[in-house]
């Protein structure tokens, strides 16, 4: 939200009087957004529609503006029923409202819980203080909120490639009439071809995710200032009510927003962190052919409201022109390149290939753990123990050989689709490490092998400490380990001219 200096109507006027509220307040403060009214009044804040009529939503009727204040308590109470408390009429006169009052309201307002602003996690992350465990707390509760999201009938407009398309030329179409300028014709022009082509090979992918049950009914605007902390806990707030094709969307087009306003925010490792956080816990990677389509979109969309504030307010147009260089950024990704893990359980692997995600300054690599992965294969959620013994159930001979073949299938998808790749798992057997030598050669991707190393101590101490915890995906014990020390194939001499550290992770 932001502050805009406008003549104010009547209604909002009166109602910047603190007397006019039930509960004692010092004083109203009003915040404007270009399509709200927000009054922030004691421990409440009360948000009332403007009276417009956009290409985008229509509120120019007070049964219209009651019928999206509905739509904005139900749908926000998905993820915040704390913060969206209800739905209020406002009775009397523009001159002087009241909350109570008999016959038909003169207008509406949905009532929310306020929370502290500074909590928003754009200011958060601007002073330099959101960190991972934000954002993978964040994906636990994406990844759930999807999953128990309504899914798109087959049968409807949303999410088929023509409506995709649609907003993406809008974008351009604004973007062109904003920014006039010879070189920004240009450079908008490539993106428009980039983007029609990535529309075109997409297309069967589209199709094919709307069938699956992918498209489904989002918040739609999940930039960082929609999400708040509140008591430590990330949670969403202010989703799209106003337009349903915004709305019901590809679950891959709501994370792009979020990997994109990170990126925006020169967080190229927390954007990084992110994503890799929601595909693992959804285990939807096969949306990653569209994640970089999705993202340039997003930014461009950023880079359009940008535009059309700044010409509102006689503003610049440097924050337009960050998107569309962040956009041109993401369709020339680096050359990809896939990284294995070697070593035994406990040596740190995790911690190196978690810090190699983080230190991403391109933000396009995505890591696959054979933990995570063969739980899955078994159809556990990657804390779920699965009760299997050595040798037995998803540690049998048979499920090392699928598992591996599942990395190998998903680091070949990945590869192809653009992302560079780490796969994290133990790579013990040199045969299993050739297979991805292989692929490597085989996609054109660079190659090689981190390989922390740790002490015996080191190793038995983090095993017990992790098996304590009982929060890890691995479920290695002192026995898987001491069979480990016996079966594995240290790296040969041709091997180690692919090892790009050897750190001892403390």
């Amino acid at each position: 939200m932001r502050r805009m200096d406008a003549s104010l109507p009547p209604l909002i006027a009166a109602l910047l009087e603190p007397q006019r509220y039930p509960d004692s307040v010092p004083a109203v403060e009003l915040v404007q957004t270009h399509i709200s009214w927000v009054l922030l009044a004691g421990d409440f804040a009360y948000k009332i529609k403007k009276p417009l009529k956009l290409p985008f939503l229509d509120f120019s009727t007070l049964a219209q503006r009651h019928r999206y204040c509905q739509d904005e308590l139900r749908l926000n109470r998905r993820f915040a029923p704390d913060i969206y408390l209800d739905l209020l009429g406002i009775f009397n006169t523009p001159q002087d409202p009241q909350w109570r009052g008999s016959g038909e309201p003169i207008e509406y307002a949905v009532k929310m819980r306020r929370f502290d602003e500074n909590a928003r996690l754009d200011r958060v992350c601007t002073r330099g203080e959101l960190q991972a465990r934000h954002l993978s707390e964040l994906a636990d509760t994406l990844a759930d909120f999807h999953e128990a999201a309504d899914k798109a009938p087959p049968a409807s407009r949303f999410g088929s490639p023509q409506q995709i398309l649609a907003p993406a030329r809008d974008n351009f179409d604004e973007l062109l009439r904003a920014l006039p300028q010879t070189d920004m014709q240009a450079r908008l022009a490539a993106l428009r071809a980039w983007t029609e082509a990535q529309h075109q090979r997409l297309t069967p992918l589209m199709q094919a995710r709307k069938l699956a049950g992918w498209v489904r009914e989002c918040h739609g605007d999940l930039h960082l200032a929609n999400l708040v902390l509140i008591d430590q806990r990330v949670r969403l707030f202010d989703c799209i009510e106003f337009n349903e094709d915004l709305r019901w969307i590809d679950v891959a087009s709501e994370i792009a927003f979020t990997y994109i306003d990170l990126l925006a925010h020169e967080q190229p490792g927390l954007a990084n962190w992110f994503i890799n956080q929601v595909l693992s816990r959804s285990g939807d990677y096969e949306a990653a052919p569209l994640l970089r389509f999705y993202a340039v979109y997003r930014a461009l969309v950023r880079a359009k409201v940008a535009a059309l504030r700044a010409a509102q307010t006689q503003g610049d147009n440097t924050e337009a022109l960050d998107y569309i260089a962040l956009a041109e950024r993401l369709v020339a990704p680096p050359a990809v390149q896939l990284v294995i893990t070697h070593g035994l359980s406990g040596c740190g692997k995790t911690v190196a290939s978690t810090e190699w995600l983080q230190k991403d300054s391109h933000a396009a690599t995505l890591r696959l753990r054979s933990d995570v992965e063969r739980k899955r294969l078994f159809g556990l959620s990657a804390s779920a123990p699965s009760g299997s013994t050595l040798d037995a159930g998803i540690y049998a001979s048979d499920a090392h050989a699928r598992t591996y073949a599942q990395l190998h299938q998903l680091a070949d998808h990945l590869l192809r689709a653009g992302w560079s790749v780490i796969v994290d798992a133990a790579f013990l057997k040199r045969a299993d490490r050739n297979a991805f030598s292989k692929l490597a050669k085989d996609t054109g991707a660079a190659f090689g092998i981190l390989a922390p190393m740790a002490t015996p101590a080191q190793l038995r101490e983090r095993i017990l400490a992790r098996n304590a915890g009982g929060r890890d995906a691995s479920e290695a014990t002192l026995e898987v380990l001491a069979r480990q020390i016996r079966a594995v194939e240290p790296l040969a001499s041709d091997e180690e001219m692919s090892v790009m550290g050897r750190q001892i992770i403390a």
